[in-house]
Formats: C-alpha cells, structure tokens, sequence
C-alpha cells in the first residue's frame, strides 16, 4: 500500500492557492483505497522565521480545523501536529549528517526567500529541507503531493533517503514520487501574477482567503491586476488543455485570473 504524507504550515490566513494546490488534493487521496494518509501541521517549519508564540498556537488550531472542514476525515487520515511527533526533529539531525551543503546551495527557494539578507537569515531556513525530508522518511511514505514550487525540495529527500541506504548497505528508505495535480499547482498573486500567492504578503488584496465572504472575493477579483487585451480563446490552449507558456510569460495576471476561475 502507498503512503502519502504532505503538511501544511500553521501561518495563519489559509487561502485558495493552499487550498487548490494542496488541501483539495490531500482529500481526493484520502478517498482512494490503496494509500495510508498522514497530514501534518508543519509548526517546526513556520518557526524558520519568527512566530509569536500565542498567534502560533492559534494558527495550528485553525489549519486543523481548515484541514477538516475541507474534508479531511481523522478516520481515514492521520491528521497530527508535527511538534508533537519527536522523530521528526530527531531524524532531521541524522539527516543532516547524511547531506551535503553543495546539495543545500542549489535550492532556489531558499535564495528567493532569503533575498539580499542571506547572512541573517535563521540556519533553519537554510536546513528546511532536510526536515522536509524528515518529515517524509519518518514515516517511509513514497508519494507526497505538492506544489510545483516544493519539486526541487523533493529531489533533495530522495537523494537523501538514496545515499542513506548506500552508505548503510540497506533499503530502508523508499523512493519517493512527487505528486503535482493540475493548473492549481502554483497560484499567483492577485496583485503580482510573477509572485505566487502568499500569506505572508502584506495586502490582503493579494490572496483569497479560505474564510473571506462572497462579497470581499468579489471585491478582491474586481480590483486584481490584469492587462486590458481580450480574454484568450481556445487558440491559448496546448494540446494537454493547458495554457501555452509563451502567453503565461506575456499575461501572468490575466492567466492567472483563468486557472482560477
């Protein structure tokens, strides 16, 4: 039987790039008959940057609670905060000592997040991904749905878990297979169509929250940046149904806006 394990950071202000690109595919899994699920509120990862402790608390209330009512059920899926489970920082640390920093200098995120401040950027940012990776082995799952943005992130956990099981002459570990669905996979911003949708950006007009009401989406929608040419017809369109690259370069907020719909 498959297992699948993904999580979810408890930052607060959950919006529909979480949702399409993550919570909505975590359920489609759950219902299938042979996976193991496990979902996890990724609170060791939030604090990468610095949470107040109270807000914290709140949050990974709320995304347990957004994780549920969006269908997950706790009788199908093992739904957990990841915290509370000690394995995942004990095998964060063997890990460590399995990677290589030339691997860890070749994620992008990590310069895209880190910018120009790179220096004074916590070392936990920098080590994220060997906690992700931890966060997979520990429970040998070999199928972790994700983003098109964390794929890079998931190469680095299968070469982890591959010279782990060279160096110590075993199998231990399982392969692990990436699993990204459909055009939802990298929501942009409603107000940046080349920066993806986030919850740490300042404008609220930015994102569609999960519990933002019909008329502040109408609202957001309204005021989202778009260019003034028509709407694409079918001619935008590859043979796959997806929207040809050359037109997502040229109108982002416009494509973006489309997936959405």
């Amino acid at each position: 039987m498959d297992k699948v394990f993904s999580g979810v950071q408890p930052t607060g202000n959950l919006h529909i790039g979480n949702y399409l690109g993550a919570i909505k595919n975590f359920v489609e899994l759950q219902n299938r008959s042979n996976t193991f699920n496990y979902y996890c509120v990724v609170d060791l990862h939030a604090i990468t940057v610095w949470q107040d402790p109270h807000k914290l608390r709140k949050d990974i209330l709320e995304t347990t609670a957004a994780f549920i009512a969006s269908g997950l059920d706790p009788k199908k899926s093992v739904i957990f905060n990841q915290s509370k489970v000690s394995v995942h920082a004990q095998l964060s640390w063997i890990l460590n000592c399995v990677c290589r920093v030339g691997w860890l200098n070749r994620m992008t995120q990590f310069k895209e997040k880190a910018g120009k401040n790179k220096e004074n950027v916590s070392v936990g940012l920098y080590t994220y991904p060997i906690l992700m990776a931890s966060d997979i082995l520990a429970y040998k799952a070999n199928l972790v749905p994700v983003g098109q943005d964390q794929k890079q992130h998931l190469e680095l956990a299968r070469d982890i878990a591959q010279k782990f099981n060279h160096d110590f002459n075993t199998s231990f570990f399982p392969q692990i297979k990436p699993l990204i669905f459909g055009n939802a996979t990298r929501v942009m911003s409603l107000r940046n169509g080349l920066s993806k949708m986030s919850k740490s950006d300042n404008s609220d007009f930015s994102r569609i929250n999960l519990l933002d009401d019909s008329d502040l989406i109408n609202s957001k929608i309204k005021k989202a940046k778009t260019d003034s040419h028509e709407i694409m017809g079918l001619e935008a369109l590859d043979e796959n149904g997806n929207i040809k690259p050359h037109i997502m370069k040229d109108r982002p907020e416009a494509c973006n806006l489309i997936q959405l719909y």
